[in-house]
């Protein structure tokens, strides 16, 4: 089992982190534009084996990820004062590129995992780019709404006195401010919502349910706000997302994948329930969504849609 991490920043480097933790691969190779940060964060990261699983974490380059079974994408350009977002996609759009033109060759078989933000325009602008490099798009994935889903849960777990394990919810469409939280579909260890919240006597109403949503929406805002960027809870969705892939677990999972139709709108990669397994994504699995929540996952689905053609990645 082993994992190329691309960009060993701090997303990168706390993935690589956790991986070690849940022992999630037995081989972690670090490559990053910037070697001495990768050397750094390598020999960083090792310190930690004694205390944790044993794994072989070292820095390298494109030609050390040779049959990575994962490779996990965390780089990317940052904007730059004054610069336009077009412009900025268009160098991330060069950056990728090289990504894939190596590693295609190296490393035919493996599964992409991107961390890259916006993520959903990231995947897909991988599913575009890796045809010319023959990547099946089904073995692209994007990291979605994994993470939102998981504060959903600990959210509602948290006011419901329930353990956040045992509560079940997705949240899907756009990982960002269209971000749609699927009420209707959650259920506490097998119980409906509702159900349970009778059955325990717990006041809930609208005005909760709303700040819940908007806690989710807006928790990487708040998380920024007070130490500059996320990266925690990015890290442990990543690792989760290659020990299933490295076990073949068939998880299901929100992550972002490319789908021909979501609500009428053609051709895009974003999160929905997934089944995911050692060969990438298996299948996208249905929702039984409300009639509100339909209409804002068709909405989410075309803010990216509209994104995705704005940028025109050839």
């Amino acid at each position: 089992m082993k994992l190329g991490i691309i960009g060993s920043g701090m997303v990168g480097s706390t993935a690589a982190y956790a991986v070690v933790m849940r022992k999630a691969a037995g081989e972690i190779v670090l490559v990053d534009a910037n070697k001495d940060r990768a050397i750094a964060e390598a020999a960083d990261i090792i310190h930690a084996v004694p205390f944790s699983h044993e794994t072989d974490v070292y820095a390298g380059n494109y030609d050390d990820l040779k049959d990575c079974n994962v490779i996990v994408i965390a780089a990317g350009a940052t904007q730059k004062p004054g610069e336009t977002r077009l412009s900025l996609m268009e160098r991330n759009v060069k950056i990728l590129d090289g990504i894939l033109s190596k590693t295609s060759v190296v490393a035919p078989d493996a599964v992409y995992l991107v961390a890259t933000n916006p993520v959903d325009i990231i995947t897909n602008t991988c599913v575009i780019l890796g045809e010319k490099y023959g990547i099946n798009r089904y073995k692209i994935i994007g990291t979605g709404t994994t993470l939102d889903t998981a504060r959903f849960r600990v959210l509602l777990g948290k006011f419901l006195g329930v353990d956040s394990r045992n509560v079940h919810g997705y949240v899907v469409g756009e990982h960002g401010d269209s971000e749609v939280l699927t009420w209707s579909n959650v259920d506490i260890g097998g119980v409906k919502l509702e159900d349970f919240i009778a059955f325990r006597g717990i006041e809930f109403n609208e005005e909760i349910r709303n700040k819940i949503d908007n806690d989710v929406r807006n928790a990487a805002y708040t998380i920024i706000s007070g130490k500059g960027s996320t990266y925690y809870g990015i890290g442990a969705a990543i690792a989760k997302i290659v020990d299933i892939i490295n076990r073949d677990n068939r998880a299901v999972l929100t992550v972002s994948s490319f789908n021909e139709d979501v609500e009428g709108v053609k051709n895009l990669s974003i999160a929905l329930p997934h089944l995911v397994g050692g060969n990438g994504i298996i299948a996208a699995l249905p929702l039984n969504l409300s009639v509100k929540e339909k209409i804002l996952l068709k909405q989410s689905a075309q803010i990216i849609k509209e994104k995705i053609e704005a940028y025109n990645v050839e």
